[in-house]
């Protein structure tokens, strides 16, 4: 390039051009993270209201020292006979046979000692107790007639292993398969040890009461001992005054 070219502003603007610098390329977005799984529905809450504890004909139907039948002569409607000069409703008398035969199948022999009870035949019990160990130690033994789960044809005393209507039957494998399987066809041992001051009875591993599968579970798995906590009762360690 001569000296004239140079200050030829022309040229000089030529040579200090710069070309324009390409854009870079854009990368390509990445795809959207998906949205989180929603996390797992729980299990709806067990509703305790959807059966009556007061109507005498409900299998959930609350009978205790302060809880009594109304009215206090109720006879069941739907009694059945189960053998032996025995009954029960019809409902409780299927599930005793069902709990029977699952016992029979794991090797055992749970037999079935008392069930339904009358009003009339209750009162003659509870007499009875009364004369031979005073009404206050009758009272842990034996309800007063309108007061007895027996009376509502839900309520079975069993037995095996040696032992009929005694404590010694918890210590029994028929009484430890009980406690671990009754739920199942509807079954709860109805006066746990250690409950003495909520129910108002002495322990009876052998006095079972159908309340049907569903609530039978739900006492098992949230090991709610008995019907008084879960409804929320009061406790009911002895009658009303009066």
């Amino acid at each position: 390039m001569t000296a004239s070219e140079l200050l030829d502003p022309r040229s000089f603007a030529d040579a200090v051009a710069v070309s324009p610098t390409e854009a870079p390329a854009v990368a390509p977005s990445a795809p959207p993270a998906p949205d989180p799984p929603p996390p797992p529905a729980l299990p709806p809450a067990f509703d305790r209201g959807q059966r009556s504890i007061d109507d005498p004909a409900s299998t959930w139907v609350v009978v205790n020292k302060l809880r009594p039948l109304q009215p206090l002569d109720h006879a069941p409607a739907d009694l059945v006979d189960i053998g032996g000069g025995m009954q029960l409703r019809a409902e409780a008398a299927r599930a005793v046979a069902a709990l029977r035969a699952e016992a029979a199948a794991a090797g055992l022999d749970v037999e079935v000692q008392s069930a339904y009870r009358s009003f009339e035949y209750q009162q003659g019990l509870f007499g009875n107790s009364a004369a031979r160990f005073g009404v206050a130690g009758a009272e842990l033994r034996s309800a007063r007639p309108g007061f007895s789960e027996h009376q509502t044809g839900l309520a079975v005393d069993v037995g095996g292993g040696g032992c009929d209507i005694e404590r010694c039957f918890g210590d029994t494998a028929e009484g430890r398969w009980v406690v671990a399987n009754a739920h199942r066809t509807g079954f709860v041992v109805r006066y746990p040890a250690g409950s003495e001051q909520v129910t108002g009875y002495q322990y009876e591993p052998w006095h079972l009461r159908y309340v049907g599968p569903e609530l039978a579970t739900e006492l098992h798995d949230t090991g709610v001992a008995t019907l008084e906590e879960f409804f929320g009762l009061p406790p009911a360690p002895q009658y009303a005054a009066g």
